[in-house]
């Protein structure tokens, strides 16, 4: 069993990053997740020999992990909302490379520069492609600072498995609250690296060139198909959710991340009052669980998804039912949370009284 210590979001995501023998870090600060280059800065270099380096902006740090991660190397870097998205084209560059890394997105509330509080209005950009082209994220969203941890861990053995860029899309909240978190133990840094790897040419093997630009359309044909055969095999084998009472369930409560939480507790509150409501939570957002809701969903009167956004999951919702129940949403914005109260309160207005705002 590894540590067991009280821990901010952000913090555990950093002595994770440590742990899992992660070989660089690049990353520019924004709140609310500057503490990770801040604790990485602190502990890193000196305990593992990790590289740890603030970029001229989130530009600069994700053509950095482009090329950390062409070579072989574990890394990872963390942004805000803002920042993630001057990460784009990097990203699918780093997409169609099919280069490895993993990210975080400490979501604050948006558009624009908006505000430090938390938010879940970047699911669109995360588990859509956020960047050019037909490509995709392996999407793991933490509902606790375990998580946090756990999901670091899981995010490189996923991305180098599928040669893969991975993103852990949380929020605020999660990044900033102190919880309990049991820490694996430390993992060696890697001293040998993929066949693909960038490492020079040596005697015997010739040199590796790995790029995303293709000017033969047959042969960007070519990389597209490939790249879809893998989003396949990956919706195949790495569909993670937690399902909660659902044996006997008339409703369903959906949500992911931090909302996840605050659902359990307000299907508790609704079973007090003699409601059979469930909780279904993604927890790869890709990807996404849509056969666990459309088996159950003949057997249901109604789903209430619950979001920090004006409704961005709930259409993934929705199409994986396809008409088999109704489908309604409830969100709160601009870094607001929604209470376990509140959602009660609009199951029971539009399911129970029928009303409609």
């Amino acid at each position: 069993m590894g540590d067991l210590k009280l821990m901010k979001g952000n913090e555990a995501l950093s002595e994770a990053m440590i742990r899992a023998g992660c070989d660089a870090y690049f990353g520019y600060p924004i709140t609310p997740q500057s503490e990770v280059l801040e604790y990485l800065a602190r502990e890193a270099s000196q305990r593992t020999g990790m590289v740890v380096l603030q970029a001229e902006s989130e530009v600069a740090a994700i053509n950095m992990i482009y090329g950390a991660a062409g070579a072989g190397r574990r890394v990872m870097t963390t942004s805000s909302s803002p920042g993630i998205s001057l990460m784009q084209e990097g990203l699918s560059y780093i997409a169609s490379a099919e280069l490895p890394c993993l990210l975080a997105n400490v979501v604050r509330g948006g558009p624009g520069l908006g505000t430090i509080q938390p938010s879940q209005a970047d699911y669109f950009q995360s588990v859509k492609g956020g960047g050019h082209g037909d490509y995709k994220l392996i999407v793991l969203a933490p509902s606790s600072v375990q998580e946090m941890v756990d999901f670091v861990k899981l995010g490189f053995e996923l991305g180098e498995k599928y040669r893969n860029p991975v993103m852990i899309l949380t929020d605020g909240a999660i990044g900033q609250m102190m919880e309990k978190v049991v820490l694996f133990e430390q993992m060696p840094r890697k001293t040998e690296f993929p066949d693909w790897a960038t490492t020079g040419k040596k005697p015997g093997k010739d040199r590796n060139y790995i790029t995303s630009l293709h000017i033969q359309s047959e042969k960007m044909e070519e990389i597209n198909l490939r790249l879809q055969a893998k989003y396949k095999e990956i919706e195949k084998n790495e569909i993670r959710y937690q399902a909660v009472n659902l044996d006997d369930a008339e409703y369903v409560f959906t949500g992911f991340g931090l909302v996840a939480r605050i659902c359990i507790k307000a299907m508790e509150m609704a079973r007090a009052k003699g409601y059979k409501v469930g909780v279904i939570r993604p927890i790869t957002v890709f990807p996404f669980p849509t056969q666990v809701y459309a088996d159950i969903a003949p057997q249901l009167k109604g789903i209430l998804d619950v979001e920090m956004n004006a409704g961005q999951m709930v259409e993934d919702v929705r199409l994986s039912v396809n008409g088999a129940t109704k489908v309604e949403f409830y969100g709160r914005m601009g870094g607001m949370i929604p209470s376990p109260e509140e959602i009660l309160e609009n199951f029971e207005r539009i399911y129970i009284k029928g009303e409609t705002k």
